[in-house]
């Protein structure tokens, strides 16, 4: 039994905060990764789902690496079915093309031997063909917060994973926008590094020339986490480059579209608006607004599907449906054999690379020291729909998605609110691969800029949590700030509790007792409940009374507590009390 209650939003910081004071275990998040994994199991997120017999070697390593020395120590995370993981089957969303790699794909391998632990393999749109989530065999990905409308794809699983409180992070791919659209659907930062800045040895390709891996999280510091052990040159791979790890800082300018943004589906009303705001807010922050013209990005964008791109990918795949006639999923068949038709010849070919170099060299004038801001997504659709017109949908899914690897661009997709109730809307943040620093800079302003300003609740501490404790780090992880000093009532008996660490109580007598010193902290209302929830018996939070009789919330301790306590109440504050910490 854990000793604190697990969060449905696994981020990196609180997940090393409970290891590192013994609060939790990596088996126990397992645990509850498995079962939550199958009260979900209607929702089709996972292709091999996580199970103890798969997840045991890896969770037996963490005795013997060293938690400081290792940046994802114990960090739960889950990879689409199109990337290796040693001897887990990798399907690709089909189970006639499955196959059992020997060894892991060269990102996953960085990741586990940084400390990462792989709990599961994702449902994808089949061959990661598809921005929509409904295109496999193994079921369509349920979105996390209105099971009717979809997932977004092709990394569909891996988005759902982390949004439903079972990974900390997933991998997915991105070609045409899979690692961005499914964030913007389910509430998450999407980041796809610049191509080969992760290697993609151990990935079935789906269009070798553009495929990148890309990282799910719940918040942007995370991604980056991700993107620093993953990144970097494999010798191997002949898609790999030697790019560094972006620093993050402000762009000179933000480039938005000057024409009229395309809205689509049933909430396209509501995306419109939702855009207007961010919009806003965007000018709020201290760059300068450049309102550019669109249209090249759009005429790039459709070389990738109704272009001979496709054709790449019925090379990579071609044979395999031959060989396997109606074995595909229908859609998906009929999207790759388009790439046979005689319309893409060798010279369809080059006009394509042709007409994007003319476009590279636009987009390398327009965006240095800049970036580029448009929705992730431009509205959504049920799963019903995507049914009834397949292609279109998804075709519709992909208006600001398709142009980014065709033209060499970075991009980190973010959250900027919600459209409706459980429907947020995102925006992605494009740079050249060079300048990967300015997404990051720019994403990281906008989300601290555009963070509603939060209730809060004043907070009495009176031992570890103090300015100068250990406990300080976790005031400030819960995002409080220190208002005052204060004084309680004269009611209350001081003690020092036997444990590791040693620990004071604070007790209010009927009668007698003395005024303790303590600290006044403004705490976020948001973060009260899981705060809480941290802390052990005999502690709790209840109410303190203070030296002019007003009453703040704060920590309390249970009374039996003093039968094995030492007294300490003549000190009349933690700071006095020598102590073993």
């Amino acid at each position: 039994m854990s000793k604190v209650k697990i969060s449905t939003k696994l981020t990196f910081s609180w997940l090393r905060e409970t290891y590192e004071k013994h609060q939790l275990t990596p088996e126990e998040v397992i645990e509850e990764i498995i079962k939550r994994s199958k009260q979900d199991e209607d929702m089709n997120i996972w292709i091999t789902p996580p199970n103890m017999e798969h997840i045991k070697p890896y969770l037996e390593r963490l005795s013997e690496i060293d938690f400081d020395s290792f940046p994802l120590w114990g960090i739960p995370f889950a990879i689409k079915d199109n990337i290796d993981l040693a001897n887990v089957p990798t399907t690709a969303g089909c189970a006639e093309f499955s196959y059992i790699p020997t060894e892991h794909s060269t990102v996953v391998e960085r990741l586990i031997e940084a400390g990462a632990i792989p709990v599961g393999k994702t449902n994808l749109d089949q061959f990661a063909t598809g921005l929509v989530g409904t295109r496999s065999p193994y079921g369509e990905t349920h979105n996390s917060l209105r099971p009717e409308l979809i997932s977004g794809g092709s990394s569909s699983g891996s988005a759902v994973s982390v949004a439903r409180g079972q990974a900390a992070f997933a991998l997915g791919t991105d070609t045409a926008g899979s690692g961005r659209v499914p964030a913007a659907l389910n509430d998450l930062v999407g980041l796809k590094p610049s191509l080969g800045a992760w290697p993609t040895k151990g990935v079935v390709p789906a269009c070798a020339s553009l495929d990148c891996v890309t990282v799910f999280s719940h918040q942007l510091e995370d991604a980056y986490q991700v993107d620093a052990v993953a990144r970097g040159l494999d010798q191997n791979d002949p898609w790999s480059r030697d790019l560094p790890v972006p620093l993050a800082k402000l762009p000179k300018k933000i480039c938005l579209p000057k024409d009229s943004i395309s809205f689509y589906g049933p909430y396209a009303n509501e995306y419109q608006n939702a855009w207007n705001q961010t919009v806003e807010q965007l000018k709020k922050l201290p760059v300068s607004i450049e309102y550019i013209d669109y249209e090249f990005f759009r005429e790039a964008a459709a070389i990738l599907y109704d272009g001979p791109f496709v054709a790449e990918r019925w090379a990579e795949l071609g044979g395999f449906i031959t060989n396997h006639p109606d074995v595909a999923f229908p859609v998906t068949e009929k999207v790759l054999r388009s790439g046979a038709l005689p319309k893409y010849d060798a010279a369809s070919v080059f006009h394509s690379l042709h007409k994007l170099q003319e476009f590279k060299r636009k987009t390398q004038i327009l965006l240095k020291d800049a970036v580029l801001v448009t929705p992730t997504a431009g509205g959504t659709w049920t799963r019903d729909q995507v049914r009834e017109d397949p292609v279109k949908t998804n075709s519709d899914m992909g208006l600001y998605t398709n142009h980014c690897n065709l033209l060499d661009l970075s991009a980190v997709a973010v959250q900027a609110g919600e459209a409706d109730e459980n429907l947020p809307f995102g925006i992605t943040f494009f740079a050249l691969t060079h300048e990967e620093g300015l997404i990051a800079g720019a994403a990281e302003a906008f989300v601290t800029k555009s963070k509603p300003k939060q209730r809060t609740i004043e907070i009495a501490v009176c031992g570890l949590h103090m300015r100068g404790f250990p406990l300080e780090k976790q005031m400030l992880q819960f995002g409080a700030s220190f208002v005052r000093e204060e004084v309680t009532a004269e009611k209350y008996q001081f003690i020092k509790l036997p444990t590791e660490p040693e620990k004071p109580g604070l007790i209010k007598k009927k009668t007698g007792g003395n005024t303790i010193e303590l600290e006044i902290w403004d705490m976020p209302l948001s973060s009260l409940g899981e705060f809480a929830a941290l802390i052990p018996a005999p502690l709790g939070i209840g109410k303190v009374e203070l030296q002019d009789g007003t009453e703040v919330s704060g920590f309390i301790c249970e009374g039996y507590a003093a039968e094995e306590a030492e007294d300490i109440s003549g000190a009349g504050s933690w700071r006095r009390i020598p102590l073993n910490i």
